[in-house]
């Protein structure tokens, strides 16, 4: 029996390419009905704005070889059978550990990736030619067990007013499910551990603000109904879905960058493969001039140090990073309670 495939042409900087797709009929989402050839089909159509906001970086690949509810894996070296016109860039990992990552330098590389089964992108912070020094600051609203997106909205504002106090222009996208990400172009001058700082410096300000609504809490048992500032999606190696990139949910959600004008009146919702590419043709993408001026991370810088004079140290990291220093112990409160 012969194998089902086709061949979809996406445009790109270096002319058409042909990419194969294999199994074009396979159901991806299966409540929408939406195939692998739809996916990639979407891919090309927004190829230009999904490159413009994750090419040139690091990428790990979310892939679903028989849709998002089966098995799925994470891809951080790059498939084999990789066409010769794309390539990888080498990053190190927290463990000290280092291998390549795939790079996208154009929507043909993305549809690619739909052909190898991905579904989510995960971009790093950091460009291909420098991955040690993020040219993006990050902060990831995520609303806890009570409360939703509209949760969030007001915490993104305060943050927004929080950045431009310290010379940062703010971006937002919807996750793709319930929370919000804020993204702030910086110059790549940093390590991420200065990265990080300047994050936690950003959220303690929102959670002195509206501490009956944010938390910067990493224990679950302490976060109540808040929405909680994930300072560790800051880390080397911690990624979250791609401007663009849809999501592995039941209606095929996308993370969706929209402008601050519309933060109140949107819902994430409203933004699935289904209608970002016309979205694109009549909104346009609002982050389309996100790089033109890049700020600097000093005065959050200066908060930090500010805080650690008054008694407020480093925060937990990730339970899979090694020790770090002037880390506290990794002990949930309660157990700790239990112990004393």
């Amino acid at each position: 029996m012969a194998r089902e495939e086709t061949t979809l042409t996406v445009p790109g900087p270096q002319g058409d390419r042909e990419i194969r797709i294999s199994s074009p009929g396979r159901v991806l989402w299966p409540r929408p009905g939406i195939t692998k050839l739809d996916l990639a089909r979407y891919m090309a159509d927004v190829g230009e704005a999904f490159i413009r906001a994750n090419g040139d970086r690091p990428v790990s690949l979310e892939r679903f070889p028989a849709g998002i509810d089966g098995e799925v894996f994470f891809s951080k070296n790059p498939p084999r059978g990789m066409p010769e016109w794309m390539r990888g860039v080498t990053v190190t990992y927290p463990s000290a550990r280092s291998h390549p990552q795939v790079v996208l330098d154009e929507p043909a590389a993305a549809v690619w990736a739909v052909q190898m089964n991905t579904v989510v992108f995960h971009p790093w912070p950091s460009r291909a030619e420098n991955t040690d020094n993020p040219d993006q600051l990050r902060i990831d609203l995520d609303p806890q067990p009570g409360t939703d997106f509209d949760d969030a909205v007001p915490a993104a504002l305060e943050l927004r007013a929080i950045l431009a106090e310290a010379g940062l222009e703010g971006y937002i996208k919807t996750s793709g499910n319930r929370g919000i990400h804020l993204f702030a172009p910086i110059r790549a001058e940093y390590e991420f551990q200065d990265v990080r700082h300047a994050v936690i410096a950003a959220a303690r300000e929102v959670e002195r603000r509206m501490p009956e609504k944010v938390t910067t809490a990493w224990w679950k048992e302490e976060r109540g109904q808040r929405v909680f500032v994930d300072f560790n999606q800051a880390n080397r190696d911690r990624t979250m879905a791609g401007a663009y990139s849809p999501r592995a949910l039941p209606d095929a959600p996308v993370s969706c960058p929209v402008s601050w004008e519309e933060l109140e009146r949107v819902h994430p919702a409203d933004f699935t493969i289904a209608t970002i590419p016309e979205r694109l043709r009549t909104v346009g993408d609002p982050w389309a001039d996100m790089y033109a001026r890049p700020g600097s991370i000093d005065v959050l810088l200066g908060w930090w140090e500010r805080d650690l004079a008054n008694g407020l140290g480093e925060l937990p990291f990730p339970p899979d990073y090694p020790k770090m220093p002037g880390e506290p112990p990794r002990v949930q409160p309660s157990r700790a309670r239990r112990k004393d």
